[in-house]
């Protein structure tokens, strides 16, 4: 269980749930974080203005250190989260989503493994918790192992889009709270898909470590019948928008500004690839032979898909996917990349 807090005394981590119609999940979310051992806690849970119970549900669990945040408009994941930052009192700040949950001795091992190492951040392996109850780690811990820190260019090298391996930008990391009160470092609020991926690379960037626990402590669950919005043009173009402020910010040299440079690339290629899509499904050859002759690079790279999914929608009576279940591993195409809908 929890060791006790000394009087006057700030926890050793805040947790932060940012919940948006959340009513379902919350009270696992709650529990989770309640128990976590061998370290205090308190835990803040934002409501971004739910259309639900949540609220209700928060208030319902009574449990001790737990903090309901109500939001009076809603600010995305980004900003809830920028919310119950700003309450935090605890030496460091963990983000927990609304329907997952953590194992009980992660944040004790997190944060023994950073100040270990003086780092800024830490991240751990996830456990993807399927439906129908069986479970599949996500990344490889021999290879985690093998890493001494999370750098820069390789946490942006592993943010891009048709790529093989897992996403590092799923993963949840332990901040250091001085460090990102030091260095004004908060979520774009701008954003609401990929706001995870640009804190931690802002708080890399700014010269904090970032420590690697390979073990799993981190529970990310895929519900039955959970439905998350599909990637569109509007949220590339956003994420780009985001990369832009980064680097205005941030310039990069050396490893971080060729990855980066990839990383542009990339998002500009699944933005072509999804309009190429889009007119595709509407039969529009005209429009679709424009973008990809604009983007004849991007064309001979997702050559593949766009065959199969041509002769797929050229197919009598083929269905239209409009949307896609949430799942945690790299999507075969970009338009069926799922996006967790958290407000």
């Amino acid at each position: 269980m929890n060791r006790t807090l000394p009087p006057d005394a700030g926890p050793d981590v805040t947790i932060v749930i940012a919940a948006y119609n959340a009513a379902d999940t919350i009270g696992d979310a709650v529990r989770s974080a309640a128990a976590q051992e061998g370290v205090t806690v308190e835990i803040i849970v934002v409501d971004d203005c739910s259309a639900d119970a949540t609220r209700a549900a928060v208030a319902a669990l009574g449990t001790p250190g737990l903090t309901l945040l109500p939001l009076d408009r809603n600010r995305g994941p980004g900003g809830a989260r920028n919310a119950g930052f700003a309450a935090a009192r605890g030496r460091w700040i963990a983000v927990l989503d609304a329907d997952d949950t953590m194992r009980p001795d992660r944040l004790c091992r997190m944060i023994a493994t950073a100040e270990a190492e003086g780092a800024a951040v830490v991240v751990d392996n996830l456990d993807v918790l399927h439906a129908d109850g069986h479970s599949e780690r996500m990344f490889d811990a021999a290879q985690l192992a093998a890493m001494p820190a999370l750098t820069l260019p390789v946490f942006i090298d592993a943010n891009r889009i048709f790529r093989a391996t897992h996403n590092f930008g799923y993963m949840k990391p332990v901040f250091r709270r001085s460090f990102l009160e030091e260095k004004g470092l908060a979520f774009d609020e701008a954003l609401r898909i990929g706001e995870d991926y640009l804190l931690l690379a802002s708080v890399l960037a700014a010269g904090g470590t970032s420590a690697i626990v390979p073990e799993a402590g981190y529970v990310y669950r895929i519900r039955e019948g959970s439905i998350s919005r599909v990637l569109h043009l509007h949220h590339v173009d956003a994420m780009l928008a985001g990369d832009r402020r980064f680097l205005a910010r941030f310039p990069l040299q050396g490893a971080a500004a060729a990855a980066q440079r990839r990383r542009t690339r990339n998002l500009k290629e699944t933005r072509s690839f999804l309009a190429l899509v889009q007119h595709l499904k509407n039969r529009s050859l005209g429009p679709a032979l424009k973008v990809a002759l604009g983007d004849p690079v991007a064309l001979r790279h997702l050559a593949m898909p766009i065959a199969a999914r041509w002769r797929r929608l050229m197919a009598p009576s083929a269905p239209v996917r409009t949307a896609a279940p949430r799942a945690a591993l790299s999507p075969t195409t970009a338009e069926d990349l799922p996006l967790k809908n958290k407000g």
